[in-house]
C-alpha cells in the first residue's frame, strides 16, 4: 500500500470513529430524527451508474393527448413464445401480443388499463406456438404527437400566400411543435410594410417515432419493420386480402413432384374440415377456405445454407387453425411415398350430396370422407407468415422520414439520429442474428462430419421404392418427416384412410356447448348478474348460449 492510500485510510478511520464516538451522545430521538434524515436523502439520491432515464412513476394523462389510428408490420421468431395470440391464463414463454402491448404501454402509447380491447387491437393473423412471421401486421389507435388534426381553413387560406423561400422560423408552442393556433404575427417582411401583419408558415409537426421508438424496448426476437396511418374504419383483419405463408424444409427422402401434384389440388374453394384443428370455442360450422397458390419451390437465392432446401408457398383470404400444418403434414406422406396426391383430393370430399369428381380422367372418383381422421400435423418451426396483403390506397408504409426525425426534439427516441442510422441499425441487428445463425449452422455441419468419421447413418427407406433406398425389412422402424428435423416412427404405417375418425364438427361443437361452454356462459351470467345488482343498471347481452365467432388463422 502506498503512503497517500495509508493516508486517506488513516483520515477515513479517524472520521468515522469522531462520528460514532459523537453518536454515543446523541438522544434516542436525536438518532431517530437523523435515521430518517439519512433515508431521505437515500431517496432522492441516483446511483453514479444509473442513467437519467425519466421513470414512469406519475400518473399519465392519455385524454390530454391527441390520438391517431396506426398500423404496425413486424417480424417475430416464433420459437420464442407462445403464440401471436394474447392469453388470459399463464403460459410458459411470453406471447407476441403480451411483449408487443407491453412495449406500448412502457412508451405510453397505449393505456395500460384499457387492455387490447381500449386501444382497438386487431391482428391480420394469429399464428401458433412457435410459428413465426415476417410480415405480421395489427392495427390500433396509439398517442400521437400530432393527431388528426387539421389546419383551420382560415390559415389555410394565408399560408397559400406565403412564399415557401422565406427564412423565417415559425413560432413553437411548449412542446416546440409548431402547431397551428400558436403563430405570431410578424412585420418583418422584405416588401414595403403594412398596417396588417402576416403569420408565419408553420413548421410541419413530427409525429413520434414508432418503429425506432418500440425497438429500442422490444427483444431482438421482435422487430417492428413500419407503421402506416390508417382510416379510423380500418382493420388489420378484415381488410386483408389475403396471407401468405411459407413453410421451409429439405428434400431428404421426398419425391418433390409427387408433392407438387398434391399442393396444386389445394387450389380453389374446397371444404378444408378434414385439413385443421377443432377449436368448439369458435362453434365454427363454415369450413369453405379458398385458396389462391399452393406451390413448392427450390431455394435457390442464396440464402439456403444447403442446396437441398424448398419452400412450400401457400396464399389465400383466410386459412383454419393450424390448416397449413395440417396439409403440410399430408404433403410429407406424399412426398414419402406413404400415400398417394389423390389423397388431398378424398380429404376435401365431404359433402356425400354433391361428390366431387375424379381430379384427372386417370384417376378414379375420390373416396368420400365425412370426418377427419387421425393423423399427426406438422411441426411449426419452419412455418412463417410471409406476407399480409392489403390494397395500396389503405396503407402508407414508412419509416419515419429524414426531415422528421432530424427536426424533431421528443424525448422518446435518441436525440441526432436520421432515418438512415435507424434504418441501418434495424438491418444491422437482422444480419447480426443472420450471421450468427450461419455460424451455428457451419458449426454443426463441422460436428458431423466428424461424427461421420466413426459411424454411418441409418439405410434410407424413403421414398418407398425410389432408386438408391431399401424396403423397410419386417418388423423394423422407420421414421417419415414431419418437418422442422421431427420425424414420426413406428414399425407399421396405417394409411390416413384407414385410420380411426375423429367426432364430427357438429358433436364437437355440441359436446362443448353442453360442458364446458355452458359453465363459462353461466359464469358470465352470474358475473353480469351480480354487476347489476351492484349498480342498479342492466347491462346489454345475449342471453342464449355463446355466439359463433370468426375463425382465426394459422
Amino acid at each position: 500500500m502506498t503512503g497517500g492510500s495509508s493516508l486517506r485510510l488513516y483520515n477515513r478511520l479517524k472520521i468515522m470513529s469522531a462520528i460514532s464516538s459523537a453518536y454515543e451522545n446523541w438522544s434516542k430521538e436525536d438518532l431517530i430524527a437523523r435515521l430518517r434524515q439519512l433515508d431521505q436523502l437515500q431517496t432522492h439520491r441516483r446511483p453514479p451508474h444509473e442513467h437519467p432515464i425519466k421513470r414512469h412513476t406519475e400518473p399519465f394523462d392519455f385524454a390530454a393527448h391527441p390520438k391517431r389510428k396506426i398500423a404496425l408490420k413486424f417480424c417475430y421468431h416464433g420459437q420464442h413464445f407462445s403464440g401471436m395470440e394474447f392469453q388470459m391464463t399463464p403460459t410458459q414463454l411470453p406471447t407476441v401480443e403480451g411483449v408487443l402491448f407491453s412495449a406500448l404501454a412502457y412508451a405510453r402509447l397505449v393505456d395500460p388499463h384499457g387492455g387490447l380491447e381500449g386501444c382497438g387491437w386487431e391482428r391480420c393473423g394469429r399464428t401458433d406456438r412457435g410459428v413465426s412471421a415476417a410480415q405480421q401486421v395489427v392495427s390500433l389507435w396509439v398517442r400521437s404527437a400530432i393527431g388528426d388534426k387539421e389546419l383551420p381553413s382560415e390559415d389555410k387560406a394565408q399560408l397559400e400566400e406565403v412564399s415557401s423561400s422565406s427564412s423565417l422560423e415559425p413560432s413553437k408552442n411548449e412542446d416546440g411543435l409548431g402547431l397551428v393556433g400558436d403563430l405570431d404575427f410578424v412585420g418583418d417582411w422584405d416588401e414595403p410594410p403594412t398596417n396588417s401583419g402576416r403569420r408565419t408558415p408553420p413548421k410541419e409537426p413530427s409525429e413520434l417515432r414508432y418503429v425506432a421508438l418500440l425497438n429500442n424496448i422490444l427483444p431482438p426476437t421482435i422487430r417492428i419493420i413500419a407503421w402506416s396511418p390508417v382510416s379510423p374504419n380500418f382493420s388489420a383483419r378484415f381488410n386483408c386480402q389475403h396471407r401468405h405463408y411459407k413453410y421451409f424444409f429439405t428434400s431428404d427422402g421426398l419425391d418433390i413432384e409427387a408433392m407438387q401434384d398434391a399442393a396444386s389440388r389445394l387450389v380453389g374453394e374446397h371444404d378444408f374440415r378434414n385439413m385443421c384443428k377443432m377449436d368448439p370455442r369458435k362453434q365454427l360450422t363454415h369450413f369453405v377456405r379458398k385458396v389462391k397458390r399452393a406451390t413448392i419451390s427450390p431455394i435457390s437465392n442464396g440464402l439456403a445454407p444447403t442446396t437441398n432446401m424448398y419452400v412450400f408457398d401457400l396464399i389465400g383470404s383466410a386459412f383454419l387453425y393450424n390448416q397449413v400444418r395440417h396439409i403440410m403434414a399430408l404433403l410429407f406422406l406424399v412426398g414419402a411415398h406413404l400415400e398417394q396426391p389423390s389423397i388431398i383430393n378424398a380429404l376435401m370430399n365431404t359433402d356425400p350430396n354433391s361428390p366431387l369428381s375424379p381430379f384427372r380422367p386417370d384417376e378414379s372418383a375420390p373416396s368420400l370422407v365425412l370426418t377427419k381422421p387421425d393423423y399427426q400435423m406438422a411441426d411449426p418451426l419452419p412455418l412463417v407468415l410471409w406476407d399480409s396483403a392489403y390494397e395500396d390506397s389503405l396503407l402508407n408504409w414508412q419509416v419515419e422520414p429524414d426531415e422528421q426525425l432530424s427536426e424533431s426534439s421528443t424525448s422518446e427516441s435518441k436525440p441526432g439520429l436520421s432515418s438512415r442510422d435507424l434504418s441501418a441499425k434495424l438491418y444491422d441487428i437482422m444480419h447480426s442474428l443472420y450471421t450468427r445463425s450461419l455460424i451455428q449452422t457451419t458449426l454443426d455441419a463441422h460436428f458431423l462430419s466428424v461424427v461421420s468419421q466413426y459411424h454411418t447413418p441409418s439405410p434410407r427407406y424413403l421414398p418407398l421404392g425410389a432408386p438408391g433406398t431399401q424396403p423397410i425389412p419386417s418388423g423394423g422402424t422407420f421414421g417419415y418427416p414431419l418437418g422442422g428435423a421431427s420425424y414420426k416412427r413406428g414399425s407399421k404405417y396405417v394409411p390416413v384412410l384407414e385410420r380411426p375418425r375423429m367426432a364430427s364438427a357438429e358433436e364437437v361443437n355440441e359436446r362443448w356447448r353442453l360442458g364446458r361452454g355452458r359453465k363459462q356462459w353461466e359464469r358470465r351470467l352470474e358475473k353480469r348478474a351480480a354487476y347489476e345488482a351492484r349498480s342498479g343498471t342492466s347491462t346489454p347481452g345475449d342471453e342464449a348460449t355463446p355466439s359463433p365467432s370468426a375463425d382465426v388463422d394459422e
